[in-house]
């Protein structure tokens, strides 16, 4: 299991995803799950893979392959974040129908999903979703983020916190929020995180960042994220309707 989420901000897009790899409780492995493409001044391209290692390794390097063909739409030369979402949906596909006799044969889940953005010349940055089947949605200004992965306990703090407004800063704080209450959750998530932000007509990808295990901000966030919580439900009102039952001093019995 993995957890990668991105969100689309006004001011930019950020990215983030887990290194932890899993087949078992004895087979844990760490595999990147990030990848960038940057031809600085022209376009900046991030993609974030979970589901089948083998599908999704094998679908980017397909991706990669293609981009050195000048003859075929790629991601060098394609004109817009909606082509570049197409053509990774396209290779999704061809690998899946290739591998899919012999996964199938040994019952192996082949399903893949990837987040992409970024951003190409004058057009706006974008932000999409790519199925498992090779189709994808786009994010909008209600739905400014996407998770794949391990995703429900990540998933609260980025619907209170995160709106288009949201500065990259506080978008960033509230992803390793989510990330920590991850964790916390599902042993399946885990260090290190590779965490990326992209500045809104840049064109350029200067902003990545990897989190190891014990990392001072990281440990610094998750330990002031519970304290405050703790304290905040400290302060919610009572449920009057719930009946209390007094308590007993220690010499006394409770009368029969």
């Amino acid at each position: 299991m993995t957890y990668c989420v991105a969100l689309k901000l006004n001011a930019g897009l950020v990215f983030a995803s887990d290194s932890r790899t899993n087949a078992g409780v004895d087979q844990i492995a760490n595999f990147k799950k990030m990848r960038s493409f940057v031809h600085r001044g022209d376009r900046a391209i991030v993609i974030l893979s979970s589901g089948n290692l083998s599908i999704t390794q094998s679908a980017i390097a397909l991706l990669e392959q293609q981009g050195r063909r000048a003859d075929l739409l790629n991601i060098w030369n394609a004109t817009s974040m909606y082509e570049v979402a197409g053509l990774l949906g396209g290779c999704l596909r061809q690998v899946q129908n290739q591998d899919r006799p012999f996964l199938q044969a040994s019952n192996i889940d082949m399903s893949a999903n990837f987040l992409i953005g970024g951003q190409i010349g004058q057009e706006a940055p974008r932000l999409f979703l790519v199925y498992s089947e090779g189709n994808f949605i786009e994010a909008s200004e209600n739905t400014p983020f996407f998770q794949i992965g391990e995703i429900k306990y990540g998933k609260p703090i980025i619907d209170r916190v995160i709106r288009p407004e949201t500065s990259l800063a506080d978008a960033v704080k509230c992803v390793l929020v989510s990330f920590d209450s991850t964790m916390r959750s599902n042993v399946s998530v885990g260090m290190p995180i590779d965490l990326a932000c992209y500045v809104e007509g840049s064109l350029s990808l200067d902003h990545l960042r990897q989190i190891p295990e014990g990392d001072p901000y990281f440990c610094a966030i998750s330990s002031q994220w519970s304290d405050g919580l703790r304290g905040v439900f400290s302060t919610l009102p009572e449920p009057g309707w719930v009946c209390r039952t007094p308590a007993t001093k220690p010499d006394e019995e409770p009368s029969s």
